[in-house]
């Protein structure tokens, strides 16, 4: 269920017939542990052209209607108000699959002509990527994550029941030529189905100049599913990978780590890095800067977070910048300090990922 927050009682631009300046003062999105928002995750779509055992059931997901959506013209204010108003630098499109939705490279080539700039990031399962990389690039597209979690076809199609491993390669070469360096990779270990295959995906990774990173294993499944005693460990990901490379801690990365959330090692002799995302063993909730807003207009200030904050009405009723903008300014405020996902009281967020955005 959503959680509206109360609305403030503001002097509007709207109601004084003015427009918002694009010199207006920026506020900062902070949350009441000092951390602040600059990272804008923003879902385009809940749906997905893949089936993935960890995300979601064979039959898929009673998808949003089309008119519970943001439009193009909806998310690109909200968008410009995160950036103009309230401090966002960097926009990640994710889904469900973002290459579904229409126009993909005109509003990445919109979101690029703001004032000021945000850098323009994507996630995605690289299916469709290898014909629109480029296009992509062109539009503005700076940076490019892929998911991709087997190298043996017959273990993606189990896990992501369709057999596509081979557009998905497709499309990490595309985004190579295309220029969007460097090309990250997400792996997510499963055990028992792919777990063995850690260093052949990082000789595949460093053989193809891209930067592997493994995630562990979340609660964000559809069918609530996901036990803490089955996921593959990031103590366990580096054992594995230790059995085939030396992994340096580089002092130069982590100084440089800041809010990323992958631990970054360095392949001994080379120049390779391998990320590892401990989301649950080692969270970094601490360093968050993140803020999410998902496909149907709703403000996410955790991943795991219990309640949402609706935008799409206020926008569509006629809100000004500024009121809105103060809607997302109370969201953030209430951020829990960790998703507490090692808590007994621990609640799986009633949204699934495919439907939050990555």
């Amino acid at each position: 269920m959503t959680a509206l927050l109360p609305f403030p009682r503001v002097r509007s631009a709207a109601a004084t017939g003015e427009h918002a300046s694009p010199t207006a003062k920026v506020r900062a999105l902070s949350d009441g542990y000092g951390r602040v928002a600059t990272d804008l995750r923003v879902s385009l779509t809940d749906r997905c052209n893949l089936r993935c055992t960890y995300c979601m059931p064979a039959e898929g997901l009673p998808w949003l209607a089309r008119d519970e959506l943001l439009t193009d013209d909806e998310t690109l204010r909200l968008v410009d108000i995160g950036v103009r108003l309230l401090g966002i630098e960097t926009v990640r499109l994710t889904g469900g699959e973002p290459l579904l939705r229409r126009g993909l490279e005109h509003l990445v080539e919109r979101i690029a002509e703001l004032r000021p700039r945000p850098t323009i990031a994507l996630t995605t399962n690289g299916i469709g990527l290898a014909e629109r990389a480029g296009g992509l690039a062109g539009a503005g597209l700076d940076r490019i994550n892929i998911s991709l979690d087997t190298l043996q076809r017959e273990t993606f199609r189990r896990l992501a029941r369709r057999d596509r491993l081979t557009d998905v390669l497709a499309g990490v070469n595309a985004a190579r030529a295309a220029g969007l360096t460097p090309v990250k990779i997400n792996a997510v270990l499963m055990r028992g189905v792919n777990d063995h295959e850690a260093p052949d995906l990082l000789r595949w990774a460093m053989a193809e100049g891209v930067q592997l990173r493994f995630i562990e294993q979340m609660p964000l499944d559809a069918q609530h599913a996901w036990q803490r005693e089955n996921m593959v460990t990031a103590d366990e990901i580096r054992e594995r990978l230790s059995t085939a490379v030396d992994l340096v801690e580089d002092e130069d990365d982590a100084r440089r780590r800041g809010s990323a959330p992958a631990e970054l090692f360095r392949v001994a002799g080379t120049e390779h890095r391998v990320g590892i995302i401990a989301s649950v063993t080692r969270p970094f909730c601490g360093a968050c800067d993140r803020v999410r807003l998902t496909a149907d207009g709703q403000i996410r200030n955790c991943l795991f977070a219990r309640t949402e904050s609706d935008l799409r009405a206020p926008l569509r009723e006629g809100a000004s910048d500024e009121e809105i903008a103060d809607r997302w300014v109370l969201a953030v405020r209430g951020k829990r300090p960790g998703h507490g996902i090692d808590d007994p009281s621990f609640l799986q967020p009633d949204r699934p990922m495919s439907a939050i955005g990555g």
